[in-house]
């Protein structure tokens, strides 16, 4: 029997190399079931001793990005949302859009009265007797994850602005929750925490099924950070100007113009956005 390879995660930690890990996180791009067979057997020849997770992506990626640009782009989910800084501020925006896709009322970025002080409130989400306030956070780096002190900070802010929102006319029947979101992952005692002071969690793969990654590719709603076909320049132009989505560019057209994209790119970019707002 072969003696397993050994390679290093994000986190720094050693694991053995599971070829049917790559096929599932492949699997995430839709691509043909030839295709993703092929490029697991080519990435699993060339897996060597101490090879970083980074780098097996890396290969999987480019191979992906070859054989279908549009498979590369849904691949690339993770990766993509880490593309969105240095500022949470896009993040927010994703989120918003998320759950205003879910039913939502949404506001993004709102300065909000607690009981106590104000406080600066990432999303505020109402649908129905639900209402939530909602924090988000960012990193731009894969291995770090959010330890129990943010879900403590962002609950003990929730219950000062809840007891504020009590004190309103027609709160008596609401539905109060705080959220945290974040793009990375969080620690086993995170969610410990949550799970006992009733914290709406969501991480890129929390709650099982129902993550980002999950609830991005259900919604067709992908950062446009994804999309191959634009350069890190133009997608930067893009997020200053307020944009964060594939969805967004699609349907407004006149953006490419706007950032000074060559003409001559701006059907494989729409084509690729069109594609990627799909929810089949």
């Amino acid at each position: 029997m072969n003696k397993p390879v050994l390679i290093k995660k994000y986190s720094g930690e050693y694991e053995a190399f599971d070829v049917n890990k790559l096929i599932r996180s492949l699997r995430r791009s839709k691509a043909d079931e030839t295709v993703i067979q092929d490029i697991a057997r080519s990435v699993q020849a060339q897996i060597e001793e101490g090879m970083t997770t980074k780098k097996i992506y890396q290969l999987a990626f480019k191979m992906l990005k070859g054989k279908s640009r549009v498979g590369a782009s849904k691949y690339k989910l993770k990766k993509a949302l880490m593309e969105l800084g240095p500022t949470g501020f896009p993040f927010e925006k994703i989120v918003g859009k998320l759950l205003e896709h879910e039913g939502f009322a949404t506001e993004v970025g709102v300065i909000v009265q607690g009981k106590c002080v104000q406080h600066e409130v990432d999303v505020i989400a109402q649908k129905g007797n639900n209402h939530y306030m909602i924090e988000c956070k960012y990193h731009s780096d894969q291995g770090r994850f959010c330890n129990v002190k943010i879900p403590l900070y962002v609950h003990s802010r929730f219950l000062d602005v809840e007891k504020q929102w009590q004190r309103q006319n027609g709160h008596q029947a609401k539905h109060h929750k705080g959220g945290l979101y974040t793009n990375t992952r969080f620690t086993s005692d995170s969610i410990q925490y949550a799970e006992c002071v009733g914290l709406l969690l969501t991480s890129w793969n929390y709650p099982k099924g129902n993550g980002l990654k999950e609830r991005i590719d259900k919604a067709g709603l992908h950062p446009l950070t994804a999309l191959t076909t634009m350069t890190k320049a133009e997608k930067t132009k893009l997020l200053e100007e307020g944009i964060v989505l594939c969805k967004e560019l699609y349907e407004n057209p006149e953006l490419l113009e706007k950032i000074g994209v060559p003409k001559a790119r701006y059907k494989k970019i729409l084509e690729d956005s069109e594609k990627l707002c799909s929810t089949h």
